[in-house]
């Protein structure tokens, strides 16, 4: 397809194809001309998915919103561009030989946005919050490696000075561990454990997210936020080293065509979601330049309600799961050369030998549909498959409806909501049956198979397994690394096989677009996370 010319006109008829007929036209020129307003002009534009659900760390799950609020907020540590670990609000820190007490040391004279000096009790003060069950943050857990924190996120627990965190003075926080936990600097990069400014959210309540009123201490602060339109962050004077893209611009889209339209007639300098690349166009553009690819650990899968009949059957959730075609949806819809999926786990976690899981087999599928009482689907009752209005999510689940149909002989309705209202939707287990995805936290098999305890914050599913329960207590005290992983691996064919409260589809790969020229610091990695105060602008001071 070559570099993008300077005609706007001849821009606008590479994305025609892909739109139907006039109307798509029009729409694609509206997306040019009339979907975003130019407002504060910016160093960086970037395309970052849907409008955020929020942008209160404690509360955000999704990896678009952990983005903003990983550039407006920094924990004890933050990673490089290349999804290292390195040091952040800490400057540096001891672990104990029994691996069960961290020290962290924060930097001297570090501030919040207002200038207000940030403290070692401001972090227990913080992690307080987000593990009060007033707070109801479902990432809650992340905490929950610390003594005694599990007992007070879930209110058994009333008296927080018993929970493994202390600050002795104003730059040492003292943080005590129930069991060695190898990933736990990973953890301390991540938006659940920032602090936050308390008397901020105090004075201004749920508002305290909002520009103006915000206070952080990232390397931006939050300067405008105009909903469905943009969100402008700009440099923090008070961070403690300068970045080098001093104003970014984050347009939302749940449009790929939209999406991509704007980086091609240079409207926007970067597209960061995968979901936000039409599917439909990787083929023509993979070998341009501004085209980046790589594996990472992320994977999409089915959940099912089995609070709800008919997915309250092992039979019925086998069945459905082995009705799927993977080869089917990954050579047909994303296109991406994504790997096929059987298990949750994705490949990547030096040491962990996954299971086999649920392969694609339709006649077993079909006899345990008919064993569950619904041969060639007779009777089955009418349920509906939730999926969000992003990216190839439509079409993956109008195939999914497709391939239930063709091998299983039922009918699957379909349900589509907008990002934010399907977050919600999830949360609540509102549905039959949901088209969902997860993103590792960090490098572990861990970040994968924990979610899925009884009652856990991201678990979704309705599911619980005493066995399993105890099978991640007792890998969490198990100081041999083979051991450990030979238990999760145990774990997830409880999970993707034995029980199958989901049902994996597909491997990810990461997609982004970007001109080397235009935009430095961006670097693929495992976990894909890229920390804006990374990015610079290429023959420009960072």
């Amino acid at each position: 397809m070559g570099r993008p010319g300077s005609s706007w006109f001849s821009r606008a008829l590479v994305v025609a194809p892909f739109l139907a007929g006039a109307l798509g036209l029009y729409l694609a020129f509206f997306y040019f001309f009339g979907g975003w307003s130019l407002g504060t002009p910016a160093n960086l534009v970037l395309c970052n998915g849907d409008e955020p659900q929020s942008l209160d760390p404690a509360i955000v799950t999704g990896q678009l919103e952990g983005r903003i609020c990983l550039a407006l907020f920094e924990g004890l540590t933050t990673r490089n561009a290349k999804g290292e670990i390195i040091p952040g609000m800490a400057e540096s820190w001891e672990i104990s030989p029994d691996g069960l007490t961290y020290t962290f040391h924060l930097r001297p004279g570090i501030k919040w946005s207002n200038g207000e000096p940030i403290t070692a009790q401001q972090f227990v003060d913080s992690w307080e919050r987000t593990l009060n069950p007033a707070t109801a943050s479902e990432y809650a857990y992340q905490l929950y490696y610390l003594v005694n924190a599990e007992a007070y996120g879930t209110g058994k627990l009333k008296d927080f000075s018993q929970v493994g965190v202390k600050a002795p003075d104003e730059r040492t926080l003292v943080v005590t561990l129930s069991h060695p936990t190898a990933y736990f600097l990973e953890l301390t990069s991540f938006q659940t454990l920032v602090p936050f400014h308390l008397p901020t959210i105090k004075k201004y309540g749920l508002d305290w997210i909002k520009p103006g009123k915000m206070v952080s201490n990232g390397p931006y602060v939050l300067k405008e936020w105009r909903l469905n339109d943009y969100i402008l962050v700009e440099e923090n004077p008070y961070y403690w080293r300068p970045v080098g893209v001093k104003r970014i611009k984050v347009l939302p889209t749940n449009n790929a065509t939209a999406c991509f339209n704007l980086f091609y007639s240079h409207k926007s300098d970067l597209i960061l979601d995968t979901r936000s690349i039409p599917s439909t166009l990787v083929s023509s553009i993979k070998d341009e330049p501004y085209f980046h690819a790589n594996p990472f650990g992320a994977t999409s899968f089915v959940r099912f309600n089995v609070k709800r009949k008919p997915f309250d059957d092992v039979r019925v959730r086998k069945a459905l799961a082995m009705a799927i075609d993977k080869v089917d949806i990954v050579t047909k819809i994303t296109r991406c050369g994504e790997p096929i999926a059987n298990t949750l786990v994705p490949p990547g976690n030096a040491g962990y030998t996954p299971p086999k899981g649920l392969t694609y087999d339709p006649a077993e599928a079909r006899r345990l549909l008919a064993e569950a009482g619904y041969p060639n689907g007779q009777g089955f009752p009418t349920v509906q498959l939730l999926y969000a209005k992003r990216g190839s999510g439509e079409e993956v689940a109008t195939e999914l409806q497709a391939l239930w149909k063709r091998d299983l002989g039922i009918s699957i309705g379909l349900r589509a909501q907008e990002w934010k209202v399907y977050l919600n939707t999830e949360q609540l287990i509102d549905f039959d049956l949901a088209m969902s995805a997860w993103i590792g936290d960090y490098n572990d098999p861990q970040t994968f198979i924990d979610m899925f305890v009884t009652d856990g914050g991201n678990n979704l599913t309705g599911w619980g397994n005493a066995q399993y329960d105890q099978m991640l207590a007792t890998s969490e005290n198990t100081a041999d690394p083979a051991k450990r992983m030979g238990i999760l691996r145990d774990m997830e064919k409880i999970l993707v096989e034995d029980e199958a409260p989901i049902a994996p589809i597909y491997f990810w790969v990461g997609m982004s677009l970007y001109y080397p020229d235009k935009v430095g610091g961006f670097e693929p990695n495992f976990v894909d996370d890229h920390r804006w105060g990374e990015f610079f602008i290429p023959g420009k001071t960072k």
